[in-house]
């Protein structure tokens, strides 16, 4: 079973995904659990992110995707993950959908990635409209 949760900070993803992994024992991958492990590992993508949060910032698309991308190629994953917290974006919405799409790997719910990625672009816009994320 492949499950994406998405939902704003403090709205139980972490929660329902902590459940979820106890009842079908598949690995939840939390966006936040892996920037930690990655910088621990002194991975490319860790020492980026570091440098980025170190600094204040927002870690970019790209190191994020990065990380997912190694992540999503270990060997835990065969029966299943829980994405948590990921994708946050339109442009992490499509990559996934890519990566997801050339390793033949299957999201278990139809139209699931056209579905998040205007979910993505109305929480967006949203945030943006409303000033919250310090966007506005």
């Amino acid at each position: 079973m492949r499950i994406v949760l998405l939902g704003a900070p403090g709205s139980g993803k972490g929660t329902q995904a902590q459940r979820l992994m106890a009842e079908k024992n598949i690995p939840q991958i939390s966006t936040g659990d892996m920037l930690r492990a990655a910088v621990d590992a002194k991975s490319s993508f860790g020492l980026q992110a570091k440098e980025v949060m170190e600094a204040g910032n927002l870690v970019s698309d790209e190191i994020m995707i990065g990380i997912i991308r190694e992540r999503l190629m270990e060997n835990d994953i065969e029966y299943g993950f829980i994405l948590d917290g990921f994708p946050r974006t339109t442009k992490q919405a499509e990559d996934l959908d890519n990566r997801c799409n050339s390793s033949k790997i299957e999201i278990d719910f139809k139209n699931t990635f056209d579905w998040i990625i205007k979910l993505v672009k109305y929480i967006r816009h949203f945030f943006l409209f409303q000033g919250f994320w310090g966007f506005g």
